[in-house]
């Protein structure tokens, strides 16, 4: 071993988290999910992204063992309705993205997130409804090559949530 060399591994695992220079300004509002694995996954990848808040339509049901520290990390918030919630946060200047296959849906690979964003999740089966759709300044999708048509809701959501900070990496 030379003298530039070192006992130092090459690769390290789980290096300490990203420090944001600011609180990420992305918001999530989700559905009433049929399953508590799906918001735990989109707990659990907020967590890594440094989401600060969820709120959830209904109950909130998490298994804390897939959500592992994003449910200490993320606060929950369950709301009867989402609608006067996303009609609130329009007027607090917040974007109203819509994660869906729609008519006018924009591919993530064209969509250009705002800081201040509110990113509204669809249910599994439903997808979000035309009502809940009019309220959206944007909607955008994750393309699909191949069957099925759709990605799991919380697979798509993971992957808004990256392109969201690969866009805006450090908050």
């Amino acid at each position: 071993m030379n003298s530039d060399e070192s006992d130092d591994p090459i690769h390290v695992r789980h290096k300490p988290p990203t420090v944001l220079e600011r609180p990420r300004e992305l918001v999530l509002a989700c559905p009433p999910f049929r399953s508590a694995v799906n918001l735990s996954r989109i707990v659990r990848a907020a967590g890594c992204c440094g989401i600060g808040r969820i709120i959830v339509e209904g109950p909130i049901r998490l298994d804390k063992k897939i959500a592992r520290d994003g449910a200490e990390q993320v606060e929950l918030e369950s709301r009867r309705s989402l609608d006067p919630v996303l009609i609130r946060m329009k007027q607090e200047g917040y974007r109203l993205v819509g994660l869906e296959q729609a008519s006018r849906s924009v591919s993530t690979f064209d969509y250009r997130f705002e800081r201040r964003t509110c990113l509204v999740i669809g249910h599994e089966r439903d997808g979000i409804p035309d009502e809940r759709l009019k309220l959206m300044d944007d909607v955008i999708e994750i393309p699909v090559y191949g069957m099925p048509f759709s990605h799991n809701v919380a697979t798509a959501t993971t992957m808004a949530l990256y392109e969201y900070c690969r866009q805006l990496p450090l908050g």
